[in-house]
């Protein structure tokens, strides 16, 4: 720590807020540039860097009215609860931000992935003004005290966590190449009939002889391949919901059985549930009704809002937002969560409610789901089953990856542990 300077965070870096974004110019998939908003931070892809956006305006138009944010600029909220979750995006090309937001570019001997990792330690709520409505300013920001290694060293610590992040963010893409690859075959088999459609056009087979055998020669009256049967969902899997033990009871909570709430499939990169942020005891699991519901277990958000899924990696209770489905008969857990994707709309249409949109588990329990053979079935999920546990996998890797770099990154931000110090542990 000797040689690292006292300084604040103003000394180092530029801070630029955004620009209003007039809502005649909103919904533009087209242009030149992107326009980044606080929303744009959960989408998918956009974990560390910004890479896409719902909104883009065009050269004129940000040559007019609008300022751009260089490439390397670290992103965050300014105002409103979304600030309070401290988050943090790197931007990869120039960008206009909205009004809600600010960007930080760093000097130029300040190293901006050192610089992102800084941020990243900062909580931005102890500065924020505003008791109903949070928010930054630009002189508070510029007082927050920091201490900055020489460059070098700089240099070496965003390697480091650097390694860790860009190792998450490549599984995270290899996760959305196999979800995509899942999701395709699904639409394929059992919702386009491709196969089948393909053999009553004389088209030549695309799938292996055993596989193209298997599908029927022709469609049916109704439109499926024939032989194919339709059940309904609550027919063909387990349907189950959960609730909440009292909050009043200590005796309850703080245990070691998962509890899931739909938030904690929120931010979820891939629908693979690890873990839950809260635990209840046996005496809380026993006012559940459902109970634990095993591992492979298909968790979908019922209500505020529909539409979060995941596969319970971990035995799970689930409170009251989810429709639980335990794939215990024919069809695989990899199916019905390929299935509920491709009948969202379907799902969402049987909603109803006042206050919030809910799907309840008596409306969700006959929505038609079309059966293949099993020899079919089990072809499906000879391919799709080992996509979903590479998919699996990667999360966990992924988790255990983020786990290291945030116990490494404070220390390291601080001086407490220098790269010298790991290099000589490992």
């Amino acid at each position: 720590m000797a040689t690292w300077t006292s300084t604040t965070l103003g000394s180092i870096c530029k801070f630029q807020a955004g620009d209003g974004f007039p809502k005649d110019l909103q919904g533009d998939a087209d242009g030149e540039y992107p326009v980044a908003k606080v929303s744009d931070m959960n989408l998918a892809g956009n974990e560390l860097f910004i890479v896409n956006a719902n909104n883009w305006l065009s050269k004129k138009a940000v040559d007019k009215a609008f300022k751009l944010h260089p490439p390397g600029a670290v992103i965050f909220a300014k105002i409103g609860i979304a600030l309070t979750s401290n988050r943090r995006r790197i931007l990869v090309r120039p960008t206009v931000i909205d009004n809600n937001m600010m960007s930080a570019t760093c000097a130029k001997d300040i190293d901006p992935r050192w610089f992102y990792s800084l941020l990243t330690t900062l909580d931005f709520n102890e500065i924020s003004s505003g008791s109903a409505l949070p928010f930054l300013t630009v002189r508070d920001l510029s007082k927050i005290p920091i201490s900055v290694p020489p460059l070098p060293e700089q240099r070496a610590i965003a390697t480091t966590l650097g390694a860790l992040d860009d190792k998450i963010e490549l599984n995270r893409k290899m996760n959305a190449t196999l979800d995509s690859m899942a999701r395709a075959l699904f639409r394929d088999w059992f919702v386009d009939f491709g196969p089948t459609r393909a053999k009553m056009e004389g088209r030549a087979p695309y799938l292996s002889s055993d596989i193209w055998a298997m599908f029927p020669e022709n469609l049916d009256d109704e439109g499926k391949p024939e032989e194919w049967e339709v059940s309904a969902i609550g027919q063909e899997v387990s349907v189950v919901g959960g609730s909440t033990p009292s909050t009043a009871e200590a005796e309850f909570w703080d245990g070691t059985l998962s509890w899931a709430t739909p938030k904690d499939l929120s931010n979820l990169s891939a629908p693979v549930l690890l873990e839950t942020s809260r635990k209840i005891t046996a005496a809380g699991l026993a006012k559940i009704s459902s109970g634990l519901l095993p591992v492979g277990s298909v968790l979908l958000s019922s209500r505020a809002p529909i539409g979060y899924l995941a596969i319970a990696e971990v035995p799970v209770a689930i409170n009251q937002g989810f429709i639980g489905m335990v794939c215990d008969k024919r069809l695989s857990n990899a199916f019905v969560w390929l299935w509920t994707l491709a009948n969202m709309d379907a799902i969402l249409s049987k909603a109803n409610g006042s206050t919030f949109q809910e799907i309840s588990k008596g409306n969700f329990r006959p929505l038609p789901v079309i059966i293949a053979s099993a020899e079919i079935l089990a072809a499906f999920d000879a391919v799709v089953k080992p996509l979903y546990a590479r998919i699996a996998r990667n999360e966990r890797e992924s988790n255990t990856l983020a786990q290291t770099r945030d116990l490494l990154l404070p220390r390291l931000m601080s001086g407490e542990i220098s790269i010298s110090d790991i290099l000589h542990v490992g």
